[in-house]
């Protein structure tokens, strides 16, 4: 197994954002924790150090959780492709999706199994009876019995799930239920995402959150933001003379490298211009997050030319550096394929985007600074399970027009903190909606004031570290030691 360096972050930091009955919260939940937690030690574990939201939040919650003098390590799963197959598979089912269409039956239980088994042996030699851990997603539910006879309190935290349960939710969450008996609890981002069969004894309701501080989603000035986009060739405008410099959260100092002098990150086209508008949607290269319907949607709605001249650009991860998602090279290519088919005069106000993920903060800044640069925010997910790149973008006070489906619904209250499709499949809505946006700057700026306020009094890090502490310490004193 890995283990994912973490630094200490002070919770002045983030005390500095919050209004000052919420910074006494912070404080006292973080003393709470000192002493109710003693010599404990809360292990984190999931599948991957790069890419995706649960990787950024522990990165964030684990870096103030130190500062607030918390022993907290993070461990990723060492797996092998064929895992990372099943495990996806088994994600797409819990979505309530076929995915790659195969199933779930005694082979792939014993594969996943084995791998778990081998992760076990090493994870029993780091943690300690008593020891806090929480696991997180269906990459890690087999390791809970194991941890348990070890006499670790045990969590089992899903990040993902479906409205509307389906037969394929019903097969997902019948292969995890034999591991998941053997979790002291479980976390789900919304109520419905959990199985009729788990008691509300059991499982307990914790959104996820973001921090205002971190590379994806600290304020950059217009001219930053310029800076950084030209230089990796994401827009066209002359390149800043002077190297456009970061910092990590070690300390370090780093240069975002000038991307746009071999060619920029963009797949075929022309970067469009600094000043042109900009409809932007940032997320993995997964069929659930609909790239494919985002293109179409966006061709059909400028057909009527009253757009203002918008591009659209498609930007997700480069594929080689995600590795728990065996699909993003296969939807990517999809991607391809259509954006080929499209009408040359389209064609060249589309883009496809490959941030690359060597460099987790050079990528959470490019991200950023893409964010930020956008006239509209979309995230027309198919399902999703909370939705973290629109919580970052309404940070940002952008307009989002986000689906109607999973924990979208919960951040948005449709034309007031952002709009909402109602009918994620239906591409005609998603382009009226868009268009909408497009029209009205008014709108615009209406929608972005509201949803970074939405943001600041519900989706930031205090209020999640303070859920957890009360979840730890219930654990800790049900316990008995």
């Amino acid at each position: 197994m890995e283990e994912v360096a973490v630094e200490s972050v002070a919770l002045d930091r983030l005390a500095a954002v919050l209004p000052p009955d919420r910074q006494a919260r912070l404080a006292a939940n973080a003393e709470r924790a000192r002493a109710g937690f003693g010599t404990r030690t809360v292990w984190h574990v999931n599948a991957t150090a790069h890419g995706g939201g649960v990787a950024e939040m522990l990165q964030t919650l684990l870096a103030y959780g130190r500062g607030a003098g918390i022993e907290n390590r993070w461990l990723v799963l060492e797996a092998d492709p064929e895992f990372f197959t099943i495990t996806k598979r088994l994600h797409n089912m819990l979505h309530g999706e076929p995915g790659d269409g195969g199933t779930l039956a005694g082979a792939e239980r014993g594969h996943y199994e084995a791998v778990l088994a081998a992760n076990l042996a090493e994870l029993v030699r780091r943690v300690a009876p008593g020891d806090i851990v929480v696991l997180h997603d269906p990459q890690t539910a087999g390791l809970a019995r194991g941890l348990r006879q070890l006499g670790a309190l045990v969590v089992w935290r899903c990040h993902v799930g479906r409205d509307q349960p389906n037969g394929l939710t019903s097969v997902g969450w019948g292969f995890l239920r034999p591991y998941l008996a053997h979790a002291h609890t479980m976390v789900f981002s919304r109520r419905v995402y959990a199985p009729s069969w788990v008691d509300d004894t059991r499982m307990v309701v914790i959104p996820p959150s973001i921090d205002p501080f971190a590379a994806k989603n600290a304020p950059l000035e217009a001219h930053q933001i310029a800076a950084v986009l030209t230089r990796v060739g994401l827009v066209a405008a002359p390149s800043p003379r002077e190297p456009v410099r970061f910092t990590r959260r070690d300390g370090t100092v780093g240069v975002v490298r000038p991307y746009a002098e071999t060619g920029g990150l963009l797949h075929h086209t022309e970067p469009p211009r600094l000043l042109t508008p900009l409809v932007v949607q940032v997320s993995r290269w997964d069929r659930l997050k609909d790239m494919t319907g985002v293109m179409t949607g966006f061709a059909r709605a400028v057909g009527g030319g009253d757009d203002g001249g918008a591009h659209l650009m498609l930007a997700g991860p480069e594929v080689a550096g995600v590795s728990d998602d065996p699909e993003g090279a296969l939807v990517l290519a999809e991607c391809q394929d259509l954006w080929r088919s499209l009408p040359p005069p389209v064609k060249a106000r589309v883009h496809l985007a490959s941030i690359p993920m060597d460099d987790g903060a050079e990528n959470a800044l490019i991200v950023n600074a893409l964010q930020r640069h956008a006239e509209v925010v979309v995230q027309k997910s198919l399902v999703e399970g909370f939705g973290l790149t629109v919580t970052e973008a309404m940070w940002k006070g952008r307009a989002v027009v986000a689906s109607k489906v999973g924990g979208i619904q919960d951040q948005i209250t449709d034309g007031r903190d952002g709009l909402l499709v109602n009918d994620a499949h239906d591409l005609a809505e998603f382009g009226d909606v868009l268009k909408r946006a497009l029209r009205d700057q008014e709108l615009r700026r209406r929608l972005g004031s509201a949803a970074s306020a939405r943001v600041l009094d519900e989706y930031l890090g205090d209020r999640h570290l303070g859920q957890y502490v009360d979840l730890f310490l219930g654990l800790v004193r049900d316990s008995g030691r």
